[in-house]
């Protein structure tokens, strides 16, 4: 059944060197598995892992595509831009930012995007 396997977030990414750069240079994440010049396996915490694959309908999605959970939301924005990563300001009805961070009814957010267009979160839950 679905709901006893692993879940993986898949990705796409136009350019594989620029994109691996960006998760090991910024986000300081190696692949833990290549499977070939067009998919790259990254593992996260508790089991958790997403495939970047090579695609020229990168960075077209304009809503989140994938996000860590985390207890410090503002040290992680922190630590992230002081590795270059510049967090997206969002000022609609119902959902603002301060300083990278929005405030929602079940926690706080951030948004930033990969070197692909890809729309990348941050959150914590209260």
């Amino acid at each position: 059944m679905l709901k006893e396997l692993d879940v993986i977030a898949v990705l796409p990414a136009k350019d594989m060197a620029r994109a691996r750069d960006f998760y090991r240079d910024v986000l300081g994440l190696e692949p833990s598995d290549t499977m070939d010049e067009e998919n790259l396996l990254y593992r996260s915490g508790n089991g958790t892992a997403f495939l970047l694959y090579r695609t020229d309908n990168a960075g077209t999605a304009k809503n989140t595509q994938m996000g860590w959970g985390t207890d410090n939301i503002e040290g992680e924005v922190e630590d992230l831009r002081g590795r270059g990563v510049v967090f997206e300001e969002y000022d609609f009805p119902g959902l603002k930012t301060e300083n990278g961070i929005a405030a929602t009814p079940v926690g706080k957010a951030a948004w930033f995007t990969d070197s692909e267009g890809n729309i990348l979160n941050i959150f914590q839950r209260q």
